[in-house]
Formats: C-alpha cells, sequence, structure tokens
C-alpha cells in the first residue's frame, strides 16, 4: 500500500498504510473527534491489544473488555463505549462477510457504486463517509474500479482538499480544514 499521512504520526500511519484494517478502524472513528485522533486510534488499539489487530479476534472479544481497552487513558475516542461497540461490529463484519481481511471489501469490487455500496453497508458508514472512504481508495490506494470518481463525487475531484482522502501532507491537511470551517459557517449561516 502507498504511505498514507493520514494521523500526522509516522508510526500510526505506517499501520494506516499497512494494514487495511487499521484504515477502516481509523474511518469508524472519525467522528467527533479530530482526525489525527481516530487515525492514531488504530495503533494504541494495537498496542493495547498487545498483538496485530485481527478483526476476528477483536470480534470476538468480550464486548466489555473491548470497552474498557476503548476507555483506558487517554480513550480512544470521546465516546468509549459507543465506539468499541462499532469497531466490534465492523470487525465481525469483516470476519465474517469477507474472510477476515479488510482488503476484500474493495479489492473484487467491479465498479464505483457497488464498491461505494459495500462500504455503506458498513456498521457506522453513512453516506458521506463512504463516498469519502471510496475517494481515499481511489486518490491514494491505486483502487482504480471504474465508476470510483462518480461514486465518490463531489471528494474524488481531482484536485479538492474537501476530506481525508486530500490528505498527503501538511499543507493539504490545512487545506482540508480550511475548507471543512467554511462549509460549517456556511452551514451556520443558512439555519
Amino acid at each position: 500500500m502507498p504511505k498514507l499521512v493520514i494521523a500526522q504520526n509516522r508510526d500510526a500511519d505506517q499501520l494506516l498504510s499497512d494494514s487495511p484494517l487499521a484504515l477502516l478502524i481509523g474511518l469508524v472513528l472519525d467522528q467527533q473527534i479530530t482526525l489525527e485522533k481516530a487515525f492514531l486510534a488504530p495503533l494504541l488499539l494495537r498496542q493495547r491489544l498487545g498483538r496485530e489487530l485481527d478483526a476476528s479476534y477483536i470480534a470476538s472479544l468480550d464486548p466489555g473488555e473491548l470497552e474498557n481497552i476503548f476507555s483506558e487513558k487517554p480513550a480512544l475516542h470521546r465516546f468509549p463505549a459507543a465506539m468499541a461497540k462499532r469497531v466490534q461490529e465492523v470487525c465481525r463484519v469483516v470476519a465474517d462477510k469477507y474472510g477476515n481481511d479488510a482488503i476484500q471489501i474493495w479489492q473484487n469490487a467491479k465498479g464505483g457504486a457497488e464498491l461505494l455500496n459495500r462500504i455503506k453497508d458498513l456498521p457506522g458508514f453513512g453516506a458521506m463517509k463512504a463516498k469519502i472512504f471510496v475517494a481515499l481508495l481511489g486518490k491514494q490506494l491505486g483502487v482504480d474500479v471504474p465508476g470510483w470518481r462518480e461514486a465518490s463525487e463531489p471528494f474524488g475531484e481531482p484536485g479538492s482538499f474537501r476530506s481525508i482522502a486530500d490528505i498527503t501532507d501538511m499543507d493539504s491537511l490545512a487545506k482540508v480544514r480550511e475548507f471543512k470551517t467554511e462549509m460549517k459557517a456556511t452551514s451556520k449561516a443558512h439555519k
């Protein structure tokens, strides 16, 4: 996999680049916290588990045990109990439906619409998050299924700075943040 720089932490970004499951977990957690914290969390989870991330293993953990792991200081998320449950649900889908290999979610998709639907079917992935993930897969990870740009609109647009799909360095991170700030201001103005 190409080198991602989403977490802005060398070890966390290396894990995201090497482990499709870590990337998927980071995306699950990317809500209501900073993106750096969301994408650092898979590394912390791996450290707390004392082993490589494995969907079957995480799915099989006692829910209370996983919640405790998520709640250890620093908590892996602002809402550790809810996110532990969500991550466990996603891991269960990866284990049961995709042969315990997260890359299978996108590796065999025949087109952008199928890829988008596979991702939207995952627990915690609404339409926008699914589109962002499709854009990330296409823009940075070389997942070149026909129609991925259309399926990920507007996030697949070349040269845009709308989401994590566009973060390749500190400058692009700043541009994505600027775009999100403008969008929030526009949204507030229309309320």
